[in-house]
């Protein structure tokens, strides 16, 4: 019986030793999932907290635009009422049907060329005072002038 229980005292020494041993590497293996989740903690904290400034940043970068966007389309009214606007935008429409007008139709290219040089040189002796004003502004009036002066004589 003793050799039983020294046995039985061996086999359960060796238990002890063996449990204990399993029980500190599996603190260990906690101790080191738990660092490891407290890491993944930290990134994850610190890249939410990044991504809320930038997103806080974006948007108010939007707002700021927003409002440029407004007070460019404020201006940009306003800028299109101004005197002459109008005239400037029927001239682009009149040159854009011009050269409508040179592509497709046949024989208007030369006329309207024609056209218009003589209607350069007009504007010019005009400008330089060759011509009477009332001529510039009423365009009829260069016939009527004539024969207001036929009629005087």
């Amino acid at each position: 019986m003793n050799e039983f229980l020294i046995g039985l005292a061996i086999g359960i020494v060796l238990s002890v030793v063996v449990l204990i041993s399993l029980s500190v590497r599996a603190h260990k293996k906690d101790l080191e999932y738990q660092a490891e989740i407290d890491k993944l903690k930290n990134m994850l904290t610190d890249r939410m907290d990044i991504e809320s400034d930038s997103i806080s940043t974006i948007k108010s970068e939007i707002n700021d635009l927003k409002k440029k966007n407004k007070e460019l389309r404020i201006t940009l009214s306003s800028y299109s009422q101004k005197p002459g606007r109008k005239e400037i935008t029927r001239l682009h429409i009149y040159q854009a049907a011009a050269e409508s007008l040179m592509l497709n139709a046949p024989g208007f290219g030369p006329a309207w060329q024609a056209a218009l040089k003589e209607s350069e040189g007009e504007f010019e002796k005009t400008y330089l005072g060759l011509h009477p004003f009332a001529r510039r502004i009423i365009p009829g009036s260069s016939n009527s002038a004539k024969e207001i002066t036929d009629n005087s004589n």
